[in-house]
């Protein structure tokens, strides 16, 4: 085999002993000599030219030159040629291996190298626009001057690849560009292999005659001197997909200027492979489409703005992934994020991973997302929510029985992690299932949330134990300015990295560049720590990976609170704070007015009809012995000051676009609207409420219960 290297110039900077053999060079050739003293005749130096800037580009040429020696004989070298590459990746040069090859079977071994390596790079082409133009670039030089590929869509036939020989296009106006529908007449060659089903070969158009799509087309075709081509449908499974066009023209100087037979049966050999490559590749984004539906419309399309708060998401599907026999898996999967707006301003935070990927894991992720929103709205503690949401996991568990007829399904597994913020407090609570810790960035420091409680993954709890044993609600305060990034495992969970001593960074070290990157980029907005974390982990995402970036208001929110004995003349009191407050605020007065109406109205069904008998029981001690069990409640007094500790605490707050009126008192039975009757006195406070608030409503407390409404202080 002889060994011939060239730089970019076509320089000869290395050729083996056989080399000097076969081209029959003396061995005293300086190493400096042109490439084309290796002996290639005249007639083929153009396609030499040509397929050494289609190597320089990358790509990989493989044919046979007349190759006349220093003795005069002349002899067939069959050769390849591939890139040299500087280890930077960037190509220098052409390494050319080659052998001396039979007239006979010449063509033939072309023909049979081109098929399998059209063969082996289709193998791995998931994408149609990438198969179909790896197609065109295989077979153009080499075996063509120009190469379109149409695929049917719906009852459309359209142009998706127009590739022709380097440094030629077709004018504007003459043939169809990419994208165009195309129609051929009837009686048209293309036409002909549409309706036939087989490949048609046009030996020589100077002999033959056919209907034209146009008059450019026509003109065009004879300026460029086409002399032939071939037309292969592109059918698998019973079904077309579409056409393969293939010619030549006077574009090229090539040893045979037509196609015959054996080219004819050679591209319908190819025609069958792009074939199934493209339907494979149609299948699979058919697939991927679905699963990104799913994703796309399951996810929030549009974030809240919330008071206090600045938020970024990001979803980053997967690359596609071969895995054991398993097939090439979609990209997308059950990972999710989402922002519930709650009562008074407070704002639910969700991120969660549902186990495996495609449609299955996103269909399972939209049921948990749309079953947590739901639970969210009952302002319950996340660890309560997240009870709630494990039990939803085993509900739809796909049904199963074994062969005794026992219920066998198995939950989804699930990692999930809830949090409830209040800008006004800056309180964040939150409940762990299972879930990697989010990152928590104050100031130039960058470490994982404290977390002391992370429960088990939904879907995993053993049968017998209580949920609330499970999961647990903590609370910590966010500081000014601080930022949470919270994230799926695809983050961090990365293809294997294999660094300078070949091992693969473990997740201590990984987290450890994360945090790294993220202190650096300094004081950034949210949008700019969600692209730093995608960027700083080196690798190729594995997994599909959601992410959100939090961050707190630098300055306080406005609230003014106060407590106030439960009597009806504190109704009057309550109204004037409220007005107080709305005035100092610059509440427009219509808003400010409606605000105190509704005030009024909570306040007093607060004062009618809360019960004292909900005020939490109070710890007595007394100095000197335990007294008798029996003289132990006859406690002077103690009556009376339990019964006059009935009272209701107002809180206002103030938004950029709303103010929150909350009114909190000491009993656990919750509002509802009434339908009042013709003559009834009462019975129609909540009903103003629900017809002029923008949004109200309640939720237990620790110590009772919390009457809510939002006022937008702009016109609706």
């Amino acid at each position: 085999m002889a060994v011939v290297v060239t730089d970019r110039f076509s320089n000869l900077l290395y050729w083996n002993p056989f080399a000097e053999r076969l081209f029959g060079r003396p061995g005293t050739s300086g190493p400096r000599d042109r490439s084309l003293s290796l002996g290639i005749m005249e007639k083929d130096h153009p396609l030499a030219v040509e397929l050494s800037k289609h190597v320089l580009k990358g790509g990989v040429w493989e044919g046979t030159f007349d190759v006349r020696r220093g003795d005069g004989t002349i002899i067939y070298v069959r050769a390849q040629a591939v890139p040299l590459r500087h280890p930077s990746g960037s190509v220098t040069g052409i390494v050319i291996t080659a052998r001396e090859a039979m007239r006979s079977n010449e063509r033939e071994k072309d023909r049979f190298g081109l098929l399998e390596r059209i063969g082996e790079r289709l193998a791995g082409s998931l994408y149609v626009e990438e198969t179909l133009k790896r197609v065109a670039e295989m077979l153009v030089p080499q075996f063509a001057d120009h190469c379109f590929i149409e695929l049917v869509e719906g009852d459309r036939l359209v142009r998706r690849v127009s590739t022709h020989v380097q440094g030629w296009s077709p004018p504007p106006d003459t043939w169809a560009p990419v994208g165009a529908e195309i129609r051929y007449p009837t009686g048209h060659y293309a036409d002909i292999a549409l309706r036939r089903q087989e490949t048609i070969l046009v030996e020589d158009f100077s002999q033959t005659s056919y209907p034209s799509p146009g008059e450019a087309n026509t003109r065009l075709a004879a300026e460029i001197g086409m002399t032939s081509a071939i037309v292969a449908p592109l059918s698998v499974r019973g079904e077309t997909l579409g056409l393969m066009y293939l010619g030549l023209s006077n574009l090229t100087d090539r040893r045979s200027p037509h196609y015959d037979a054996f080219d004819r049966d050679f591209v319908g050999a190819i025609a069958t492979r792009v074939a199934l490559a493209v339907d494979n590749a149609l299948l699979f984004e058919e697939e991927r489409h679905t699963a990104e539906s799913f994703q796309k419309h399951l996810l929030p399309r549009a974030l809240p703005q919330l008071d206090g708060l600045e938020i970024a998401v990001r979803y980053y599907p997967a690359a596609p992934l071969a895995s054991h026999g398993q097939g090439i898996q979609t990209q997308v999967g059950g990972d999710w994020y989402d922002v519930i707006p709650l009562s008074a301003g407070r704002v639910g935070i969700v991120i969660g991973d549902v186990e495996g990927r495609g449609a299955k894991a996103a269909a399972v992720m939209g049921q948990l997302r749309a079953a947590l929103r739901a639970f969210a709205q009952d302002d319950k503690p996340p660890a309560e929510i997240l009870a709630r949401l494990d039990e939803w996991t085993r509900i739809i568990a796909t049904p199963e029985q074994d062969d005794s007829g026992a219920d066998v399904s198995v939950p989804p597994i699930v990692t999930c992690q809830y949090l409830v913020y209040d800008a006004w407090s800056r309180q964040l609570s939150f409940a762990n299932a299972g879930h990697a810790p989010p990152l928590l960035l104050i100031g130039e420091t960058c470490t994982e949330l404290d977390i002391h409680e992370v429960g088990q993954p939904l879907g995993v709890r053993a049968k017998g134990l209580p949920a609330d044993l499970v999961y647990k609600e903590e609370t910590r305060t966010l500081p000014p300015g601080a930022a949470l990034l919270l994230y799926t495992d695809g983050l961090v969970d990365r293809r294997p990295l294999r660094e300078a001593g070949g091992r693969t960074s473990g997740l201590e070290e990984t987290l450890a560049v994360l945090c790294d990157k993220l202190v650096r980029i300094g004081d950034t907005s949210v949008e700019g720590i969600a692209d730093a974390a995608i960027a700083a982990v080196p690798g190729e995402i594995d997994d599909d990976t959601a992410l959100l970036v939090v961050r707190s208001a630098p300055e306080n929110l406005d609230v003014q609170e106060r407590t106030f004995p439960a009597q009806p003349i504190m109704v009057g009191e309550a109204r004037r704070m409220a007005s107080e407050a709305f005035a100092d605020w610059n509440v427009p007065e219509e808003r400010a007015e409606l605000a105190c109406l509704l005030v009024s109205e909570v306040v007093t069904n607060v004062v009618l009809h809360a019960a004292s008998a909900s005020v939490p029981r109070r710890e007595l001690t007394m100095d000197g012995p335990p007294l008798a069990f029996d003289e132990s409640w006859d406690i002077p007094g103690f009556e009376d000051e339990v019964v006059n500790e009935k009272e209701f605490t107002l809180r206002l707050r103030r938004g950029g676009e709303s103010v929150w009126v909350e009114v909190f008192d000491q009993d656990l039975r919750l509002p509802r609207i009434r339908s009042a009757g013709e003559n009834d006195e009462g019975g129609r406070g909540l009903y103003l409420v629900d017809q002029l608030a923008r949004r109200w409503g309640s939720r237990p407390t620790k110590e009772g219960k919390a009457v809510w409404f939002e006022i937008p202080t702009k016109s609706r």
